[in-house]
């Protein structure tokens, strides 16, 4: 259960109807989800953190699909369980398949079972690994 409550389109202030109008103009869509509804408690951050956001993944250097694929392994690392799904939707509209989706989840278990052992065995970096 949530601990706030979620921000409805109707008792939005004029500045968090803004961003969910934004959400909606650059989503494609009229559905604003709980993440954002939730952040509407403080207008502010709820703005900021959009507007990272849409600058974060935005097409750049990595494709939308790849971005997508990153926020999967990193929220399944945190234990982020809204993300998880979130992100996992976001990726397969952005065309990840099924095969793709297994092969991800392949190697988060391997980063971070490998991850877990090298930090308990403190291994030194190899020189040749640094930047």
């Amino acid at each position: 259960m949530a601990t706030v409550t979620l921000i409805t389109d109707e008792e939005a202030s004029p500045e968090v109807r803004a961003v969910f109008d934004d959400i909606r103009t650059t989503r494609g869509s009229d559905f604003v989800n709980n993440f954002w509804r939730a952040l509407a408690h403080d207008p502010a951050l709820l703005k900021a953190t959009w507007d990272r956001l849409k600058d974060v993944m935005a097409p750049g250097a990595l494709d939308p699909l790849v971005k997508e694929i990153v926020y999967i392994a990193v929220s399944a690392s945190n234990g982020c369980e809204y993300c998880c799904h979130s992100h996992t939707a976001s990726a397969r509209a952005k065309g990840m398949t099924d095969a793709m989706y297994g092969e991800l989840l392949s190697v988060i278990g391997m980063a971070n079972q490998t991850n877990a052992v090298v930090n308990a065995m403190q291994v030194p970096v190899d020189e040749e690994f640094k930047a």
